[in-house]
């Protein structure tokens, strides 16, 4: 019972993030295609006029931050073999990132570097989170190569990113940074639903 209670919410969670930024995306102040491209995240939650729903895409942070946060702790930590004690914090520092995301906005000089250390937390803590958990669980090779390769690029498109931040096409990178730990927790739902029996 407890897989497919975590497996429900981890894809619940990630699919109304990725319908909540879509549905801001559309409502946002430019195209959809320059929104994706050339807008971040952060710039969808910022509240305003060129974002009108604003709350909408920081629920979804808050959304995907408690999804991990509960799912992790509640039925996936059984499935750690070791090191569970880096898995927790790395859970929590990921976790606590994103709802730092979605409660302190960037675009504020005064807040903007709070900010800036939740997306940090978030973007690198998941991704590493991800690579961690591809060594560290037993019997599910498929998936742990799948993780694998899902932090690697994470951490790949944070480093562009890092070392881009003036490009406009920063942006992208962004996406593909966060986008990782959203197909992740989406995989790790349906995998906890199909393994359901195991608990």
């Amino acid at each position: 019972m407890k897989s497919k209670i975590a497996g429900i919410v981890f894809i619940l969670g990630s699919l109304y993030y990725m319908i909540a930024e879509a549905i801001s995306v559309f409502a946002f102040n430019d195209t959809v295609i320059n929104s994706y491209l050339f807008h971040t995240i952060s710039e969808l939650g910022i509240p305003g006029l060129n974002s009108p729903l604003f709350y909408l895409m920081n629920s979804a942070f808050i959304a995907i931050g408690l999804t991990l946060l509960f799912a992790n702790f509640y039925k996936f930590k059984n499935f750690i073999i070791k090191d569970k004690t880096i898995f927790y914090i790395l859970t929590l520092i990921t976790s606590i990132g994103v709802i730092i995301v979605a409660l302190i906005h960037g675009g504020n000089p005064l807040t903007a570097s709070y900010h800036s250390l939740g997306a940090v937390m978030a973007i690198l803590g998941g991704n590493v989170l991800l690579i961690l958990i591809s060594r560290v669980m037993d019997k599910f090779e498929t998936y742990q190569k799948i993780s694998l390769i899902l932090g690697i690029i994470g951490l790949m498109a944070f480093g562009v990113m890092f070392f881009n931040m003036g490009s406009i096409y920063m942006p992208i990178f962004e996406r593909l940074s966060v986008y990782t730990l959203i197909l992740w927790s989406f995989i790790s739902g349906v995998c906890l639903l199909k393994n359901s029996s195991i608990e």
